[in-house]
């Protein structure tokens, strides 16, 4: 069968450009994406992330803006296996909710990217370490799947485990996401800590009136 034989036949039915505009409509929104581009703190473990999937979400990185066109950023990806165990071994998660010891057994991540850099921690690698952490969970949900940026680990340790030449500077785990994470929005005088309900993650966000100056 000819290359889009079936976008060709849907343009002489319904006249041309129509399968470009049907394409165009079906696709997510930017502000969707960013809705269900929460912090998951646990993740089905029955799905595996391959490793074609992780350089697909590492791959935005080529498109991406960077300080003085830099790009000091470079990646470890990990997947199933004895390096993600090292590496869940060395990262903690939700210190908001201390009680609940998250992961919670059984919906640990195992795959895992790690951000390192060539140069030293600055405030504008910090910028283009944000842009890249963003647009890549940005990607993975597109991909359907979901994921967690996480500063709290054992840096040393972790570059020792994984034998890095750089050091990480974050470690952002991926997979399928096996929580409900809800938006609540929240007033300035509002706590802004994460909480649990009934088994539901919900986030405090502040409105636009409140962010506007």
């Amino acid at each position: 069968m000819a290359d889009n034989y079936l976008e060709k036949k849907y343009d002489e039915v319904f006249g041309s450009g129509a399968s470009s505009r049907r394409t165009i409509a079906n696709r997510p929104s930017l502000e969707s994406l960013m809705r269900r581009n929460r912090s998951y703190r646990g993740y089905d473990k029955q799905y595996v992330v391959h490793r074609r999937q992780l350089e697909t979400i590492v791959r935005v990185n080529t498109l991406l803006a960077s300080g003085m066109n830099a790009q000091r950023l470079r990646f470890r990806l990990v997947t199933k296996g004895e390096d993600a165990d090292k590496v869940l071994r060395l990262v903690k998660m939700g210190a908001a909710l201390k009680e609940l010891h998250l992961p919670l057994p059984g919906t640990e991540p195992e795959s895992f990217i790690i951000v390192c850099a060539t140069a030293a921690e600055s405030p504008v690698l910090d910028i283009d370490l944000g842009i890249s952490a963003q647009s890549m969970l940005l990607k993975a949900v597109e991909l359907g799947l979901g994921g967690l940026i996480i500063r709290n680990f054992d840096a040393a340790a972790l570059r020792e485990a994984l034998s890095l030449p750089l050091d990480p500077l974050l470690v952002i785990a991926i997979g399928k996401p096996s929580e409900t994470v809800q938006l609540v929005t929240v007033g300035q005088n509002d706590s802004l800590s994460y909480y649990r309900k009934d088994g539901i993650h919900f986030v405090p966000k502040l409105s636009i009136d409140e962010l506007t100056i």
